[in-house]
């Protein structure tokens, strides 16, 4: 569940951030005449980033490279065109106010296409993993994406909120701050996609530029925040110094109720960043914190063979063994015991989709270490989602025979 909520803070936040500040400068500066042209950003954007979770997941036609580096031009472009119209609103008030509304939303629904489609395809990733459309750890990781998206909504609102209540020049500066972030970020990608794609010859410059970038992606992430939390720091210093003049004492009650409003959204927004924060910082080094495999146990090997005992895996709990061929490589296979069964899970400590990071034993479950997946320890030995790769064996004895030429057949599975 936690996988999935900061992944989903770590992909939406910027646009959270984007849209509410972009939705609230175009309501200050254009009096709602651009509310027709945000819907339609906001459907674009959306449907869009369906179309391309669709094509990404289920065809080739997608270049991920080539998709973001089209995005990042397009939002670079847009933000100079509102740049360059946005002084030109007083000597021509319709056009300019029709070409800066018009950049701001594509602007908006190339960020949404940035950044919904890998979000759209979790369910698919989640269920491709899990193999099963009912379990209780798919249903923690969907609960983990509602959650996720559901701060980020609230963030954005908040963010809205607070910004409408400020002036016109104010918002400007705070979205222009913002936008120079993505812009930056944007010139980073183009300049990797171009070194990627062998467009543009490598240099130590332009490598250093990707490998910072590559690096240090959150910083990008947290100077966006870092200019929609200008919106509540100022509110909340006018909060403290406003000395509004009234009438009677209704007139009084109704500014201090506007104040007490405005502290409120002023908190909210502090409120989603400091947790989305906490989720990009505490709780991703705790998710992310390194599972110790238990060690690989002896077997005799003879014949060409290795042979595990059922006494030594008679306890029902993971147990690890393995093989070090010629080329200094150790292919690892699992051994547990099926509940109420006198059969045994059996197969490699590796999965056809996680490689070999290998499976840990977690409350009497076992746990793919690289997703989190939970396998079902009766379909170990069977083929199908993160189910370890299924090895050939035989019984024999009161032993379990495993060939170690059917070993070898997966050397490749095993890097070290």
């Amino acid at each position: 569940m936690l996988k999935y909520l900061i992944s989903t803070t770590e992909l939406l936040i910027m646009a959270a951030v984007y849209i509410a500040l972009i939705t609230a400068y175009i309501k200050l500066a254009y009096s709602g005449r651009g509310r027709i042209a945000v819907y339609t950003g906001f459907c674009i954007g959306i449907v869009s980033a369906g179309a391309m979770a669709v094509l990404k997941t289920n065809t080739k036609l997608i270049d991920p490279f080539i998709s973001d580096m089209t995005i990042s031009i397009v939002m670079i472009a847009m933000l100079v065109i509102f740049l360059v119209f946005t002084p030109l609103r007083k000597k021509l008030p319709k056009a300019g106010a029709a070409v800066t509304i018009t950049a701001l939303t594509v602007i908006m629904a190339a960020q949404l296409l940035r950044a919904l489609p890998e979000y759209m395809t979790y369910p698919y990733t989640i269920w491709l993993n899990e193999n099963s459309m009912v379990s209780t750890n798919m249903l923690f990781k969907v609960i983990g994406m509602v959650l996720g998206l559901l701060l980020m909504l609230l963030t954005c609102i908040a963010v809205n909120r607070g910004a409408v209540r400020l002036s016109r020049k104010a918002v400007f500066a705070a979205m222009t701050a913002a936008l120079a972030v993505n812009t930056i970020q944007n010139v980073c990608t183009i300049i990797n996609v171009l070194v990627t794609k062998r467009i543009i010859r490598s240099n130590k410059v332009l490598f250093g530029i990707i490998k910072f970038s590559s690096n240090h992606n959150d910083l990008f992430i947290y100077a966006t925040m870092a200019a929609a939390l200008v919106i509540p720091a100022v509110l909340i210093i006018r909060s403290f110094r406003a000395n509004e003049p009234y009438d009677n004492p209704a007139q009084k009650r109704k500014i201090r109720k506007k104040w007490i409003v405005i502290r409120r959204w002023s908190a909210t927004v502090v409120s989603c960043l400091v947790v989305s924060v906490v989720c990009m910082t505490a709780v991703k080094a705790y998710v992310n914190k390194p599972v110790e495999l238990s060690p690989v146990e002896h077997a005799p090997e003879r014949d060409g063979n290795i042979y595990v005992s059922f006494e030594m895996v008679e306890d029902g709990h993971l147990h690890r063994f393995g093989y070090n061929t010629d080329k200094g490589k150790e292919i690892r296979f699992i051994v547990i015991k099926k509940p109420n069964s006198s059969s045994y899970g059996i197969g490699l400590d590796a999965c056809d989709i996680c490689g070999e990071t290998g499976y840990y034993e977690k409350d009497g479950q076992v746990v793919c270490k690289l997703c989190d997946v939970v396998m079902n320890i009766n379909t170990i030995g069977f083929k199908g989602g993160c189910n370890p790769i299924v090895i050939d064996y035989r019984i024999e004895n009161g032993q379990i025979v495993v060939p170690i030429s059917t070993l070898l057949e997966h050397e490749s599975e095993f890097k070290n």
